[in-house]
């Protein structure tokens, strides 16, 4: 076997676990892609004749990756958004392996994702390759430029934050579609003040690049600007069920264009996700419900 075809290969067979500690490292399905695409380019770029270990190396230039990501979004002062579409979404789009989903339910539920957008670059990349994904203080202190020590106390102070947060989502049902359907209804009636009562206020709105093509804007926090976002905007989206979480759905002739998901805590909406790609959209189970 060719060297490129070897390589091709490891790298595919890693390619959900890749996604997956990007995911957990940016909270955005489509700057994960973009940086497992550059952990691909900088191995074709690299020598690894004396590489041990392909798997763990490849979670390095990953996480290596996703760290420079999230300082840039910091340099450049952009709110960093984490919260995703609903839970079963989040775990479909991580990949077509439902035993790697299964083992990976608990940690990408969209609350959790708000609490790690509180973190810092290195205590998020701490936290997410210790305590998610198993990878020893001894390969996360060169990431970060720490000694094991320093690296051991980053993931020690996120976790501390995560243990402490009450950013549990609101699991009944009946009460999450009065506040996705309130929401609608606030838009398509263009009340500013209604919008703002639904919304906490560091809500944070997210769209995908499908989405943003369409007009939206790729990231925006703040109940005043989410709220004069969506005023007057959502005259035909509909309340749906997005794989069985209450969300929205706006489509054209019955075909589906943009599903709206909700992250909803104690009764305010504290994040929403545009999803435009269609081939995400296919994937979902969506259910139009009655109104």
């Amino acid at each position: 076997m060719n060297e490129p075809t070897y390589l091709a290969e490891r790298f595919e067979g890693k390619r959900t676990h890749l996604r997956a500690v990007a995911y957990h490292m940016l909270g955005s399905q489509s700057e994960a892609d973009d940086a497992v695409q550059e952990a691909w380019l900088r191995l074709n770029r690299s020598d690894t004749s004396d590489v041990d270990n392909p798997g763990g190396w490849l979670t390095t230039v990953v996480a290596r990756v996703c760290l420079d990501m999230l300082r840039s979004r910091k340099s450049r002062r952009e709110e960093s958004l984490g919260a995703n579409l609903p839970d079963p979404v989040t775990r479909r789009a991580l990949g077509a392996d439902p035993e790697r989903e299964a083992l990976q339910a608990d940690s990408v539920a969209p609350a959790l994702l708000v609490v790690l957008e509180t973190l810092a670059p290195a205590e998020r990349l701490a936290f997410v390759l210790h305590d998610m994904f198993a990878v020893p203080f001894d390969e996360i202190a060169p990431i970060v430029g720490r000694s094991p020590t320093a690296a051991r106390q980053l993931a020690s102070r996120a976790r501390r934050r995560v243990q402490g947060a009450a950013t549990l989502p609101d699991a009944d049902r009946s009460r999450r579609r009065e506040v996705v359907d309130a929401f609608l209804a606030a838009s398509r009636d263009g009340d500013f003040d209604a919008l703002l009562a639904l919304l906490d206020p560091d809500v944070v709105l997210r769209a995908d690049k499908a989405a943003v093509g369409m007009g939206a804007s790729r990231a925006v926090r703040g109940a005043p600007v989410v709220a004069d976002t969506f005023k007057g905007r959502a005259r035909v989206a509909q309340t749906a069920l997005v794989d069985g979480a209450i969300g929205a759905l706006w489509a054209v002739g019955g075909e589906p264009r943009v599903v709206f998901g909700f992250t909803i805590t104690r009764g305010k909406i504290v994040a929403i996700e545009l999803l435009a790609d269609p081939d995400r959209l296919r994937q979902l189970e969506l259910v139009v419900l009655d109104v």
